[in-house]
C-alpha cells in the first residue's frame, strides 16, 4: 500500500518532521550496519511504538510503519525487525525481570542477535499445548530433549523462543515453561525444510538435551501458558493485516550484513520471494502493463483489495497492546484478514496475467514472482495459526460461544499421553 501524506498538524506528521530532523543530523552512510543500528536503537526508534522503559518512545502504534517508511524516503538504513523485534522482546518486556530484559531486548532492538519461534511440534500443532518436548531441571540448568517444526529462519538465529513441559503431572496447558533458548550448542541441530516454492525458510529443530539456563526462563516455571498467550498476540498482530513482521537485512550475525557499510545495504533489495506481499501499487502497474487496467472484473478485484487492506490496518492498530479498545480476538480477526488480502492479492495478479502467471522462473512474469506466491499462498491459512484456530479464538473469547468438549480436560497430561497411546518414553 503506498504511503498517504500526513495532514498538517496530525500524530503522523509530527512523528514525521521529528524522524526527518534526526535522520538529518545522525545518518551515516558509512558507518557499518552493526553500529548504525546501535545509534538507532539508542534513540529509540527501533520500536517507537513501545513504552520508554521498554527502549521506545511511546509514540502511538502507527509510528512503527511510519518510522520504517520516512527511514526509507531519505535512503537511510531501516531499523531492525525480525521474529525477536516481533515476538521474543515484547513478550520478554512483559513477562521477564528487570535483569532479563536488559540482558536479552537491547541485542533485538540493535539488531545483533536474532531469534526464531520454537513452538510448533510433529504431534502438536493447532493443540498446540499438547506439546511433549521436555524440560527437566538439573541444578541452575535445564536439559532440554523433544523436536520442533516450521521454526521459521532457525538457521539464522541466535535465539528460540522455546516451550517444553516441565510438569507431566498436571493439566496439559499447566506445565509448560517458556525460555529463550541459545541454538549455538552441541544439542541443537537445525535442518532445512525444502517447500514447494524451492526456499526454506522452514526448519525443523532437534533438541538432544541441549542446555538453557535457568536465568532464561522467562514468567516463571510451569507459566509458560500465559507467557506463549502474549507471545501469540504480538505474532497474531505483526503478520496480521496491517502489520510489520518482515525485514531487511536480517538481523544477527548469521545474516552476514552486521559488518556492511550501512549505505550499501540500504540499497539492497530483499529477495524476491513469496513471502513477500503483492502490493495494491505492483498490481495497479501490473494491469497497465498487461493492458488491463479498465477490464472491470480486474478494478472490482483491486477496489476490493484496497479494502481490505485498509480494514486490515485499522485492526491491527487497535489490536496491539495498549490501544483504545484492545482485545484477543482483534488480533486473531487480524490474522484471518491477512489470509484473505494474502489469497485475493494472488488471485488478482493471476487474473491480470491469465496462464502466464502460472509459468515459473525464469520465463514467468518477473521471474515467475506470481507463480511462486501462488503456491505458496496457501500457507497462509496456517502459518500462526489456521483459520479454524483463528476462528475458535473469535468464537469462544469474542462471541461467548460454548467451548468444544475435552474429555481429557483436568487430567494430569500423563494420562492424556496413556489415553492416546502416546509413546510414554517422551514423557519420563
Amino acid at each position: 500500500m503506498a504511503a498517504v501524506p500526513a495532514a498538517p498538524g496530525s500524530a503522523d506528521a509530527a512523528v514525521r518532521d521529528a524522524v526527518v530532523a534526526w535522520l538529518d543530523t545522525k545518518w551515516d552512510p558509512d558507518c557499518s550496519v552493526r553500529e548504525w543500528w546501535a545509534i538507532v536503537a539508542a534513540a529509540g526508534w527501533s520500536a517507537p511504538h513501545f513504552p520508554v522503559e521498554w527502549g521506545g518512545r511511546a509514540l502511538p502504534a502507527r509510528a512503527l510503519r511510519v518510522v520504517r517508511e520516512i527511514f526509507q524516503e531519505q535512503g537511510a538504513l531501516m531499523p531492525p525487525g525480525g521474529l525477536g523485534f516481533l515476538m521474543a522482546a515484547p513478550t520478554i518486556c512483559t513477562h521477564g525481570t528487570p535483569e532479563q530484559i536488559d540482558r536479552l531486548v537491547p541485542p533485538v532492538y540493535d539488531g545483533t542477535v536474532a531469534w526464531c519461534q520454537l513452538f510448533s511440534e510433529p504431534g502438536s500443532g493447532s493443540d498446540l499445548a499438547g506439546l511433549t518436548t521436555r524440560a527437566v531441571r538439573d541444578g541452575d540448568r535445564w536439559v532440554v530433549s523433544g523436536q520442533k517444526v516450521w521454526s521459521s529462519m532457525a538457521m539464522e538465529a541466535d535465539y528460540g523462543m522455546l516451550i517444553a513441559r516441565t510438569d507431566f503431572d498436571v493439566p496439559k496447558h499447566a506445565g509448560i515453561s517458556w525460555f529463550a533458548l541459545p541454538l549455538d550448542q552441541p544439542g541443537v541441530t537445525i535442518r532445512p525444510l525444502r517447500e514447494i516454492t524451492g526456499h526454506s525458510m522452514f526448519n525443523e529443530v532437534f533438541l538432544d538435551d541441549a542446555l538453557v539456563e535457568h536465568a532464561n526462563l522467562i514468567g516463571g516455571e510451569n507459566n509458560g501458558w500465559a507467557v506463549t498467550q502474549t507471545t501469540l498476540q504480538f505474532e497474531r498482530s505483526g503478520i496480521g493485516a496491517g502489520g510489520t513482521m518482515t525485514s531487511f537485512p536480517p538481523a544477527g550475525p548469521k545474516g552476514g550484513f552486521l559488518d556492511l557499510r550501512a549505505g550499501a545495504a540500504a540499497t539492497l533489495e530483499p529477495p524476491d520471494t513469496s513471502m513477500k506481499v503483492l502490493t495494491v501499487p505492483e498490481l495497479l502497474d501490473l494491469a497497465r502493463e498487461c493492458g488491463r487496467a479498465d477490464d472491470p472484473i480486474v478494478r472490482q478485484s483491486l477496489a476490493r483489495l484496497v479494502s481490505y487492506a485498509r480494514i486490515g490496518e485499522w485492526t491491527a492498530k487497535r489490536s496491539r497492546p495498549g490501544a483504545s479498545g484492545a482485545n484477543a480476538g482483534l488480533a486473531n480477526l487480524g490474522k484471518i484478514a491477512q489470509t484473505r488480502i494474502t489469497k485475493l492479492s494472488v488471485d488478482t495478479a493471476l487474473a491480470i496475467l491469465g496462464p502466464a502467471g502460472l509459468q515459473w522462473a525464469p520465463d514467468g512474469p518477473r521471474g515467475g514472482r506470481y507463480a511462486e506466491a501462488f503456491v505458496f499462498s496457501a500457507a497462509s491459512s496456517i502459518y500462526g495459526g489456521t483459520d479454524q484456530i483463528q476462528r475458535n479464538v473469535i468464537g469462544e473469547r469474542v462471541l461467548g460461544l460454548p467451548r468444544e468438549p475435552d474429555p481429557n480436560k483436568g487430567l494430569p497430561f500423563r494420562d492424556v499421553l496413556t489415553n492416546t497411546n502416546t509413546n510414554q518414553s517422551t514423557a519420563r
